[in-house]
């Protein structure tokens, strides 16, 4: 069994992925600085799961605090997995200086713990936002990554090639994970698939960027973590997609919610936002071929697993702000 450090602990990637190598039987110390990119409502929700879960340790840390990440070194960590981050393409734009502070050198803070401490493997939450406007679908890790659209998927880069640097300079073991479209049971509410939730179970209008024809990969929650622990075993430098085998338009998911709501939606279609990408989809070969690891969940077994959650929760994820 090992000990591991995941940074973003309270987050929706973060604290499945603690959750599940506690069930394994290893333990983690989990950091996170609760900030308040969406409701923290939310956050504290999943940290009361961590909190009830035993080999979990939760400390409230922001990794872009150089001396509070150095505090951090001669516990003994088998791996770091660095989930943190300013997440959302819009948001970016709005702030990018907050998402270099937290993707960038939050990222260079904790690559110099692993070669501070010794600690000899890395693992990276990346996006595929990375892949800019002209990927080719499904796309494959050999994609260009050289023309982001948005701050968040610059700073991205920026930390996937610090963590290169740390791979050749100093031999740091580097799995380097892009995540396509994530969703499941206490996800993002800043995010489609809980804001369409929540709106179509309290009669509000939902909203739409565009035309609604833009399509997504959605990838559930339980996958990506399960391919973020995989992606602990040494493989020198790799960056691996993680991503959903079922690719739909955003008025077919508001479909498919309706269908398992069992409401109609009222639907409202504004101006497309320029930093959103009309498609993602996923080429995940060389996460099998590397990972042993397929997507497992269907997305309408996921849909019906995150509406039962929100029926369960509705008291208060009703009231959950949703920007």
């Amino acid at each position: 069994m090992a000990h591991y450090l995941i940074t973003g602990a309270a987050g929706f990637i973060g604290a499945q992925t603690a959750c599940m190598l506690a069930a394994e039987g290893h333990t983690v110390v989990g950091v996170d600085n609760l900030n308040d990119a969406y409701d923290v409502r939310m956050k504290e929700h999943r940290l009361e799961r961590l909190r009830r879960t035993p080999g979990v340790e939760f400390r409230r840390i922001d990794i872009s605090g150089k001396n509070d990440v150095e505090n951090l070194a001669g516990e003994g960590f088998a791996a770091i997995i660095h989930l943190a981050a300013r997440a959302g393409v819009r948001a970016s734009v709005e702030n990018p200086g907050l998402f270099y502070e937290t993707n960038v050198m939050g990222t260079l803070h904790l690559l110099e713990l692993s070669r501070q401490a010794g600690i000899g493997k890395f693992v990276l939450a990346s996006t595929s936002s990375i892949y800019g406007a002209n990927a080719p679908y499904p796309t494959p890790e050999s994609a260009s990554s050289s023309e982001p659209l948005q701050p968040y998927a610059a700073s991205k880069k920026a930390g996937e090639v610090l963590a290169h640097a740390y791979h050749f300079l100093h031999g740091l073991d580097v799995s380097i994970l892009r995540f396509f479209t994530v969703y499941g049971p206490a996800g993002r509410p800043d995010l489609a698939m809980f804001r369409f939730c929540q709106w179509i179970h309290e009669d509000e209008t939902v909203r739409v960027n565009g035309t609604g024809e833009q399509s997504r990969g959605f990838t559930y929650l339980d996958d990506i973590a399960r391919g973020t622990i995989l992606a602990l075993k040494p493989v020198g430098f790799e960056i691996i997609n993680l991503g959903g085998h079922e690719v739909i338009t955003i008025n077919e998911l508001i479909q498919l919610l309706e269908r398992t709501i069992g409401r109609k939606a009222r639907i409202e279609y504004g101006a497309p936002n320029t930093a959103d990408m009309l498609s993602n989809w996923a080429d995940v070969s060389k996460a099998g071929k590397l990972l042993g690891w397929q997507p497992q969940v269907s997305l309408k077994e996921g849909v019906r697993r995150l509406v039962d959650w929100y029926v369960a929760e509705r008291s208060w994820a009703r009231s959950i702000l949703t920007q």
